[in-house]
């Protein structure tokens, strides 16, 4: 039962883009942002929505970690590629630039792919996939991020979560839509613990002394500091799978960054060697598939489809009450929001109200009745 009070989207989106615009970023672009972070709290993926505006974006332009005017340059373009360079500007201004470009190049040739070198965060990835499948197009993409997760049999933070992510068009209310990291969790969703004041569910962190931990402010503490790692998906060894989370880490790690030819792993921390802060410089890419070269867009939306209503009809499990299929549940939590607006907890709000009265805006938020 969700008990933190609602806020409507669009006073949220208002006050997201008034805020962006006063911290430097165009009007054009502060709407694209804020697009993508509310995206995130639409699909209840609330680890990189409203918690992440200010300490990811805000606080990072005020440090100088992060441009709020975006000089996007194409450093190469052929008819079905494009490599471009986002010059330490905000990642989902040029993200949105780059999946355009790639989309009306899909139209005409069929295929086609991207990367983006010297970017910032671009927040959810399935973002940009779901452009393609708004265009009838399967849509994947990837990006690298500070490290934090550890290789099999390693405790230290050598990669970033590295998020491997695909949305497919199918004939039924919602896309296939698979967006996660390759890590057991994301910094997001341990932020998001920590903002809460919850622990990290045991099994997810390595320590020096392979040891787990779940204190969430520490582990974010402890991983900047090298201290402490991310597992990647299956977990610790062998025995579980860990090598093929670990595997697919290293996929994205090596895609976002050899496509540019742009810096990996310790070299996206964020700090220089002795401790300042500097900018991250990531990686990313983006491909497009348009199904009408192959066997057209509508055989292509009934198969996927048919095996996704398949696979939610297969037999459950003791105990299980429902099979879902990837982007069902960000699908039933628009369903269950979009009437009622953003759930904000506490946290966010002391947020919004110290933004508020920093820029001199005059937005009265429900939670302050």
């Amino acid at each position: 039962m969700e008990t933190r009070p609602y806020v409507p989207w669009e006073l949220v989106s208002s006050f997201m883009v008034d805020v962006f615009k006063a911290y430097g970023v165009p009007e054009e672009d502060a709407k694209i942002c804020t697009d993508v972070l509310l995206e995130s709290d639409r699909r209840g993926i609330e680890s990189h929505g409203c918690n992440r505006f200010k300490p990811i974006y805000l606080d990072r332009i005020k440090n100088g970690t992060l441009l709020p005017v975006t000089k996007i340059d194409i450093l190469k373009e052929t008819p079905t590629t494009v490599v471009m360079d986002a010059n330490n500007g905000m990642g989902m201004v040029a993200s949105h630039k780059m999946m355009e470009m790639l989309i009306e190049k899909a139209k005409v040739y069929g295929m086609a792919g991207g990367a983006i070198m010297n970017s910032t965060h671009y927040g959810i990835a399935g973002y940009w996939t779901t452009m393609a499948e708004k265009a009838g197009m399967i849509g994947i993409s990837g990006t690298n991020a500070r490290p934090s997760v550890a290789p099999t049999f390693g405790v230290e933070p050598m990669m970033g979560t590295n998020p491997l992510t695909f949305t497919m068009p199918t004939d039924e209310a919602f896309p296939f839509n698979f967006d996660c990291a390759t890590s057991t969790i994301q910094n997001g969703k341990i932020e998001f613990y920590a903002r809460s004041g919850k622990p990290t569910p045991a099994g997810l962190v390595v320590t020096k002394d392979g040891e787990t931990r779940t204190d969430s402010a520490g582990i974010l503490k402890d991983m900047r500091a090298g201290n402490c790692a991310l597992l990647p998906l299956g977990g610790l060894g062998e025995e579980t799978g860990g090598y093929k989370g670990y595997g697919f880490t290293a996929i994205v790690e090596i895609l976002s960054a050899a496509l540019t030819g742009g810096p990996f792993m310790k070299a996206l921390s964020g700090k220089d060697a002795q401790g300042n802060n500097q900018m991250y410089r990531l990686g990313h890419f983006f491909f497009v598939i348009n199904p009408e070269f192959f066997m057209g867009l509508d055989t292509f939306k009934k198969t996927a489809g048919d095996i996704c209503r398949s696979l939610r009809a297969s037999e459950k499990a003791p105990g299980a009450q429902q099979i879902y299929t990837a982007g069902e549940k960000e699908y039933l939590a628009w369903q269950e929001r979009k009437d009622k607006g953003v759930p904000v907890g506490e946290a966010i709000q002391k947020e919004f109200i110290a933004l508020r009265d920093e820029c001199g805006l005059s937005y009265h938020f429900p939670f302050e009745d």
